[in-house]
């Protein structure tokens, strides 16, 4: 990319933090904390955030968001059409991860004069339908540079559906180390209480799953045993003792639990179950799902489910009952399957959960009911401007030969797969705003991947050529993993919503196992203005209206 479309970084000096443990995480079994909030006022939120890191004896560092000196990754909470101004002020010491990131044989620079590299840092706001514009939720050209802060003012769309999202970095080729060290938080868009107003006035949580990595273990020792470490609000659930998190409760109560898988690279099969004694919990638990991604769910009670698949940055919301005095309960994550060549996902289990009639009531409480909207609407009467088929791919190298890592892929239909150029002249795709188009994706790599497109949500209409009954809108999805010999493969048909004024511009989608993304498995979209006069995408849900042929 040349001049136009750089990035320029406010020059505002930051002198380097000075405690040595800017990044603390609590200690394995302890009693998991609500994520401190920062909340708007009067149609506004502002917040500084400070970047920092702590090396650890195990060769990876921490990494976190400080907000009001130790405050760390608050949960964001606004309203459709609020402003929300948020400084981040690159923190890291100059020269702590100075290996640039190449993928064309050229050194990768953005917004000054230094190389991409572990140092940079950025942010993305994800699943927020704004403009992928500089100051807003540009990830290819704003890169903030060590002692450097940078101002993104986000104005929060007024159609944008109420729910959880969440806030993380996104500096390609460095996103995985960041991710995986913790630097990641919650944003919620209040008001889903008059989409579900079965939630109004229920206690609520807010839990974010994130992974590590194993002190001192190789990826392909991570990858053949145990997976990553994980955690619960950042308390550690760590090989190989697994000791859980730890959850005090009131006895017998509906609430609102709002869970961000804000891991790198691990899916959560979540699971609720009850039993009469803590070595015999095994009673799955029913769980009314509310909204998955950030967007209520069609149906307005929610769906009933016993267990609830999150891939990495997936999000789900659900009314889960607290379990009665003398009943033992646990959060799990089920096995996942995640193929030959993909890393083990094992059963673990997350949170012990113990009521107690003096146990503390939960910090938050939801909104009285107000003004019930008319529910969300699917795009299955809208008919597409275009069909495309893009698939997930892989070369995986001599593995005797560790310098040599997998390649990855995302390839439109027809193309040669490639890996992702930072420095490419022009997107993969070019759609245009105000319409609707179904993608089919393929996965044709024997480890399962997860799609991931900015600025807009989509609809699953088919898994694997069978249509199915699912009124969910989502911006993240599972693809299980290809045999090897089967055909067909895998695969997905969405209808990809473009109807958004605000999503004009380029952005990316990608495979969010962020090992992968890192790796090269992403690509570029633009989405080229239709015209003005367009109704806004929620307002023709809410009217039932169909789009014509454009």
């Amino acid at each position: 990319m040349k001049g136009s479309f750089f990035c320029g970084i406010v020059a505002i000096a930051v002198l380097p933090a000075a405690c040595a443990e800017s990044c603390s995480r609590p200690g394995r079994g302890s009693l998991i904390e609500q994520p401190p909030e920062a909340v708007s006022v009067n149609g506004a939120l502002t917040a500084v955030f400070s970047f920092r890191s702590d090396p650890t004896s195990y060769g990876f560092a921490r990494y976190c968001y400080v907000y009001r000196g130790d405050v760390q990754s608050p949960t964001l909470r606004v309203r459709p059409g609020d402003e929300l101004t948020l400084t981040l002020q690159n923190d890291l010491p100059a020269g702590s991860a100075a290996t640039p990131h190449i993928h064309s044989g050229r050194t990768m620079k953005r917004c000054s004069d230094k190389d991409m590299s572990g140092e940079v840092t950025n942010l993305h706001f994800h699943g927020l339908s704004v403009p992928p514009t500089c100051g807003q939720d540009d990830v290819l050209h704003t890169l903030i540079q060590p002692s450097k802060a940078f101002e993104y003012r986000v104005r929060i769309p007024k159609d944008q559906p109420p729910g959880l999202y969440w806030y993380h970095p996104h500096p390609h080729g460095f996103s995985e180390p960041q991710v995986l060290g913790g630097a990641s938080g919650a944003l919620i868009v209040e008001g889903i209480e008059r989409f579900h107003p079965e939630v109004a006035g229920l206690p609520e949580r807010i839990l974010i799953l994130r992974d590590q990595k194993i002190p001192g273990a190789a990826d392909s020792d991570e990858d053949m045993g145990p997976g990553k470490d994980i955690s619960l609000n950042f308390v550690p659930v760590v090989y190989p003792l697994y000791k859980p998190a730890e959850m005090s409760v009131p006895p017998a109560e509906r609430e609102f639990w709002r869970v961000l898988n804000a891991a790198a690279d691990t899916y959560f099969d979540l699971q609720l179950r009850y039993g009469p004694v803590i070595q015999d919990v095994n009673q799955p638990q029913t769980l009314q799902l509310i909204a998955l991604d950030g967007a209520p769910v069609g149906n307005a009670s929610g769906s009933q489910v016993e267990d609830i698949l999150l891939p990495p940055g997936a999000r789900a919301e659900f009314i889960a009952a607290t379990p009665p005095l003398g009943v033992f309960a646990q959060l799990v994550t089920l096995p996942y399957d995640t193929g030959p060549d993909g890393a083990a996902t094992p059963h673990r289990t997350i949170a012990n959960i113990r009521s107690s009639a003096s146990a503390p009531a939960a910090p938050s409480r939801m909104p009285a009911a107000s003004i019930p909207s008319q529910g969300v609407q699917g795009l299955e009467s809208l008919r597409p401007a275009r069909r495309r088929k893009l698939y997930f791919s892989e070369e995986r190298p001599d593995l005797q030969d560790p310098t040599q890592q997998p390649r990855y892929y995302i390839t439109l239909d027809g193309q040669t797969p490639k890996l992702f150029d930072m420095e490419f002249t022009k997107p993969d795709i070019i759609a245009r705003q105000g319409t609707v188009e179904d993608w089919i994706i393929e996965n044709r790599a024997r480890e399962a991947h997860v799609f991931h497109i900015h600025q807009l949500h989509f609809q699953l209409l088919e898994r694997n050529g069978r249509p199915v009954q699912d009124a969910a809108w989502r911006d993240t999805i599972d693809l299980p993993f290809w045999d090897g010999k089967s055909l067909p493969y895998p695969s997905v048909k969405l209808r990809m919503d473009f109807r958004s004024k605000e999503i004009a511009g380029t952005f990316v989608f990608h495979c969010h196992i962020l090992e992968h993304e890192d790796g090269g498995m992403m690509g570029s979209i633009q989405v080229v203005p239709r015209g003005a006069g367009l109704s806004p995408r929620w307002s023709l849900l809410r009217q039932g209206v169909k789009k014509k042929r454009p």
